[in-house]
C-alpha cells in the first residue's frame, strides 16, 4: 500500500474559512476520485508532542492507494500535476511524503472487551 502524506499551512492572511470550504466542498471528493484510491482523510492538527511543542504544520491530507503502480499511474498523470501546481498556490509551506506500508494493524472498534 502506498500512502501519501501532505502536511501543509496556509500562506499568511489567507481566509482559512473560505479554504476549508474549498477543502471539504470541492477537494475532498476530488482526491477520493483520484484512479485507484482506497481511502483519503483530511485532518487539522490539534497538538504536537512533547507536552507543549508546537505543531509545525495546521492540516495533514493522507490517500492510499493499493500499491505503486496505482498510486503512480494517478498522481504523475499530466492532468493530476497540472492540478496539483494550481492547488499548491493556496498553500503556505508545505511537505509531501510518499511512504510504501511494510506493516499495519488494526483493533475491532466498537466491539466491547
Amino acid at each position: 500500500m502506498i500512502r501519501l502524506i501532505v502536511m501543509y499551512n496556509l500562506p499568511e492572511g489567507a481566509d482559512e474559512a473560505a479554504f476549508l470550504d474549498w477543502r471539504l466542498n470541492h477537494h475532498q471528493g476530488a482526491n477520493a476520485a483520484l484512479p485507484g484510491v482506497v481511502r483519503t482523510d483530511f485532518a487539522q492538527v490539534a497538538q504536537a508532542w512533547p507536552d507543549r511543542a508546537k505543531p509545525r504544520f495546521r492540516f495533514v491530507t493522507t490517500l492510499e492507494w493499493p500499491d505503486r503502480r496505482t498510486f503512480e499511474n494517478a498522481f504523475y498523470a499530466a492532468s493530476v500535476q497540472a492540478e496539483l501546481v494550481e492547488n499548491l498556490k493556496r498553500l503556505g509551506e508545505f511537505e509531501y511524503s510518499i511512504c510504501e506500508i511494510i506493516a499495519t494493524s488494526g483493533t475491532s472498534e466498537g466491539t466491547p472487551s
